[in-house]
């Protein structure tokens, strides 16, 4: 580790602390990788149904629109594809925003032991905790595409860009989970409005049903950012008319700053919280 001296400064530089910053998080890919592979043995060491519980999420929500549709219970626009791909699709790529949305908050506290007694690169934190979305998220995909097979859904070109919509999706989770983060570490009562409003947006956002053609749930989804993203996700998935492309690639275009002041971010107020806490 480097030798590093703190001393007030009059004026900060972002250019400057944001290199530094990109700077740890590549010279800490080795401990990222040790402490996402700690984490992932020790979260199903102890768990008889292991990494199903992976599933458990986007399955029961699935199982449960599809039997308010089949029953009539709930009437839905159509969707163009199989209701049932459509709606684990939609529940499975919510599930990796959110999971990138809290991800900074659960690494950096399930890491407050580690940050008050040694000195190493808080972003290794943020690498550790992409690593295991990453793992946890080539089973869902897995999943689906057993799913596509069974109710025969075409596969198409498009198909090769849903990776690139998958990183966008994690890119954009993490970016405005960073700048959450110091607040979740401080007050608790955040992460329960987190929880709070996602589980509203999530009924607001094309996951289990599609954009109505008209009405006031249209403008509500037409003003909710996550719609695109969420939306042409799954259009990549299925060869989809890409619907309001250009408001997409706005969302793509600025994701990159968001990430990059949510880095910064998060690197000036971490050792501070971490300082107030263990005060």
């Amino acid at each position: 580790m480097e030798t590093r001296i703190y001393k007030k400064e009059n004026s900060l530089s972002f250019l400057k602390i944001l290199k530094e910053s990109l700077n740890d998080v590549f010279g800490a890919r080795f401990l990222a990788r040790q402490l996402a592979e700690r984490d992932i043995k020790a979260q199903y060491r102890q768990s008889y149904l292991g990494v199903i519980w992976v599933f458990i999420m986007p399955i029961t929500t699935a199982i449960v629109w599809i039997f308010l549709s089949s029953s009539g219970t709930v009437q839905l626009s159509d969707t163009g594809i199989s209701y049932p791909v459509y709606v684990f699709s939609g529940t499975l790529i919510w599930s990796i925003f959110k999971e990138a949305l809290t991800m900074p908050t659960a690494s950096t506290n399930g890491a407050r032991g580690l940050l008050s007694k040694i000195n190493f690169p808080k972003e290794a934190l943020i690498l550790s905790g992409i690593y295991k979305m990453i793992f946890n998220s080539v089973f869902k995909i897995g999943l689906l595409f057993i799913l596509m097979l069974i109710y025969k859904v075409n596969f198409s070109l498009t198909m090769l860009l849903f990776p690139v919509g998958l990183v966008v999706l994690i890119l954009l989770g993490v970016a405005v989970g960073l700048i959450l983060t110091p607040f979740s570490m401080l007050y608790k009562d955040i992460g329960k409005v987190i929880n709070l409003v996602m589980s509203f947006f999530m009924y607001v956002t094309p996951v289990v049903y599609a954009v109505p053609s008209n009405g006031l749930m249209k403008t509500f989804m037409e003003l909710n950012p996550l719609t695109y993203v969420i939306g042409i996700t799954r259009d990549m998935l299925f060869n989809g008319t890409f619907t309001y492309l250009n408001i997409y690639i706005l969302i793509v275009i600025l994701c990159l700053p968001v990430f990059m002041l949510g880095l910064v971010w998060y690197r000036l107020s971490i050792p501070v919280i971490v300082e107030r806490l263990s005060a």
